[in-house]
């Protein structure tokens, strides 16, 4: 697939360096030339120095060319505007960033599909309802719904008193007539696609397909209880904190803390209902005398992936039960995870997850990259006379690296195993390693 991406500062680059792993052929349009020819030195992509809102420089990128065009540079009004232009100069899809909720609208939304753009994505809205999720689902450190909530994947770390430790995979979720099924393990680094024979550590962080009625049954075998955040502190005063502290100060206690005076008088007028506090949050008394020791959450968002480490690993040491940092360094990730940050929250990747879908050559409904994971999570809906249809799941070839989880028939919900037959129109959940992400499709489609 021939795609053009206009803007390399934050997320840009790293959209070029996953998309062109995957073999497609990426242009990348930016004013920078040291910041082009930085990606270039190391990723396979064309570069073209200029303005996207130029039809000189969409020419020369050879935007009528592309299969695919997403705007994502910081400027949300060049990304708007760009699009545009692309679509009309012959882009198959135009696809944009953008940073105001109102555009989001349904009735707006189809202004701008009138105008040419595809699809509009807030990654700080996506990150925060991301967040906000997952405080619902307290034991969990990554949680997803498919299939209109029908199935999940839950993630969650083994804690010594699990009583899975030592249990060999093959029986977890066995007893219920499997309600739910252990498709990956993250250990030492490495996504493993488990065999019935491997058994359970502690320390593993596992990737489960469970029925929705059995989510908590399944996070409960984790051996760390989920807890009702009632109070919750918020370090910084970003886009993403705004958007959770809206969505949940009704019913939680929040406290926001950030150590811009200004910007804490503008969160005053904006957070009716939450306690905005103005405060360096790396000031370890200061954050004792706000009683951090005595919130059900804290969630680390800002602009500094180190200040969100350090405050998060504070916060887990005065014994708050579920902490959450936005890491956007991504080679911090791995760091803040092994020092017992339960979650980390990057942008990059949840935009990935909502743009990678437009690159894939076959029908997906919903793709989710995973932090800390190279591995991805698909749904499909299996099209009549598909090779899907004509054998049981242990009868496919299915690549190695590749384990379908469950499926929904109708109304009715199936974990899936070797035995396993799947019908046309079922909607499939799908977990993968990126060297089959490509190949998995023509099973489906």
């Amino acid at each position: 697939m021939r795609i053009v991406i206009s803007g390399v500062e934050e997320m840009g680059s790293h959209l070029a360096k996953m998309l062109s792993g995957n073999g497609h052929d990426i242009t990348i349009i930016d004013q920078d030339p040291k910041l082009l020819a930085e990606l270039g030195s190391f990723t396979d992509v064309i570069t073209v120095e200029g303005d996207a809102t130029t039809f000189a420089t969409l020419r020369k990128a050879s935007v009528r060319k592309c299969d695919l065009y997403i705007a994502i540079d910081s400027i949300e009004n060049d990304n708007i505007l760009s699009a545009i232009m692309a679509k009309q100069l012959g882009a198959k899809k135009a696809i944009a960033r953008i940073d105001n909720n109102e555009y989001l609208e349904p009735n707006n939304k189809e202004m701008f599909i009138n105008m040419g753009i595809d699809y509009l994505f807030y990654p700080e809205k996506i990150a925060a309802d991301e967040v906000i999720n997952l405080l619902g689902h307290s034991a969990s450190t990554e949680f997803v719904d498919f299939s209109g909530g029908k199935l999940s994947l839950v993630v969650f770390g083994l804690e010594p008193n699990s009583p899975l430790i030592g249990a060999p995979i093959s029986g977890f979720g066995a007893a219920e007539g499997l309600s739910f099924r252990t498709v990956a393990i993250m250990r030492d680094g490495q996504t493993i696609i488990p065999k019935s024979t491997d058994t359970y550590m502690v320390g593993d962080m596992i990737y489960v397909i469970s029925r929705n009625s059995s989510v908590g049954e399944a996070m409960a075998l984790s051996g760390k209880s989920s807890v009702n955040v009632n109070n919750m502190t918020i370090l910084g005063g970003s886009r993403i904190a705004v958007q959770i502290a809206q969505a949940l100060q009704d019913n939680v206690n929040i406290k926001l803390i950030d150590y811009n005076a200004e910007k804490a008088y503008r969160l005053a007028e904006i957070l009716d209902r939450t306690l905005i506090i103005h405060q360096d949050g790396r000031d370890t008394e200061a954050m004792l005398e706000e009683g951090l020791a005595n919130m059900d959450a804290f969630v680390a968002l800002t602009g500094r992936s180190e200040t969100n480490i350090l405050t998060a690993m504070l916060a887990k040491r005065m014994g708050v039960k579920k902490v959450i940092a936005e890491v956007e360094n991504m080679n911090y990730i791995n760091i803040a995870a092994s020092v017992g940050v339960d979650t980390i929250i990057n942008k990059k990747i949840v935009t990935a997850s909502n743009i990678f879908r437009f690159t894939m050559s076959t029908d997906v409904l919903a793709i989710k990259c995973l932090t800390g994971s190279d591995a991805e999570v698909l749904e499909f809906i299996v099209k009549p006379n598909s090779p899907a249809t004509k054998s049981t799941i242990g009868e496919m070839g299915l690549p190695e690296d590749v384990i379908v989880g469950g499926l929904v028939r109708g109304d009715k919900v199936y974990i899936a195993d070797s035995n396993t037959q799947i019908n046309a129109y079922d909607r499939v959940v799908v977990f993968a390693m990126p060297s089959s992400i490509d190949s998995i499709g023509y099973y489906f489609n």
